[in-house]
């Protein structure tokens, strides 16, 4: 797929950044705690489904404390409409212990150390510190992912790599822009019949928009 110039970029990064200017994640949370845990349970399931489960986990478990020495069980039982919710349930008590063994109950808000918590990947690490602290990172889910790729952005088969080639083209602004990417393919540049005519603001620069036609 043809890719954007450089000129186009600066288009593009402008059109986020005057759109989402104040966007952030749609988890609900009240602490890096209770964040954390949302976006590990966030994996392969929707926000709003989260949203639904995270109360009355957070009410039986409201900090790292209790969620350390929770039975595993009855975590599981809280958060069984998540997806993959036994290994999410293991995650989450392993992270709760070593965050009170380590770190001495505090989440960690630094990049390397985030990684070193059960369920924490590089994703999951920089979304945590995008949406806490407005890190200048970059974070790629499925959203980011197709964005980038639409927008001619990225042509990179991965995450990681698309991750790299963001945070290379786009330099500044990129807790913001992560946040836009996301919330602009959640519900305009879906992945099947995204709001081309009616709601997209960077058509001219999509590179996908003839094969959204034809179909």
């Amino acid at each position: 797929m043809k890719q954007a110039t450089q000129k186009e970029i600066t288009a593009i990064k402008a059109l986020f950044l005057q759109h989402y200017s104040n966007a952030v994640t749609e988890l609900h949370y009240n602490n890096a705690y209770e964040l954390v845990i949302a976006v590990v349970l966030s994996a392969q399931c929707t926000d709003k489904r989260v949203n639904i489960i995270t109360p009355a986990l957070f009410q039986a478990y409201p900090d790292v404390h209790t969620l350390a020495a929770a039975n595993v069980e009855d975590v599981k039982a809280l958060i069984n409409t998540c997806s993959f919710f036994n290994n999410k349930a293991n995650n989450i008590i392993a992270m709760a212990q070593r965050v009170v063994a380590v770190y001495n109950g505090k989440i960690p808000m630094n990049e390397k150390e985030l990684i070193t918590l059960a369920g924490v990947g590089q994703k999951t690490a920089n979304v945590v510190m995008i949406e806490y602290t407005g890190a200048n990172l970059m974070a790629v889910d499925t959203h980011v992912f197709r964005v980038a790729h639409r927008l001619g952005l990225s042509n990179d088969d991965t995450a990681s790599k698309t991750e790299a080639t963001l945070v290379k083209k786009l330099q500044t602004d990129l807790h913001r822009l992560h946040q836009g990417f996301v919330l602009f393919g959640r519900y305009i540049c879906t992945a099947k019949n995204p709001k081309c005519e009616d709601d997209c603001f960077v058509a001219e620069f999509c590179k996908s928009k003839e094969s959204f036609k034809a179909r």
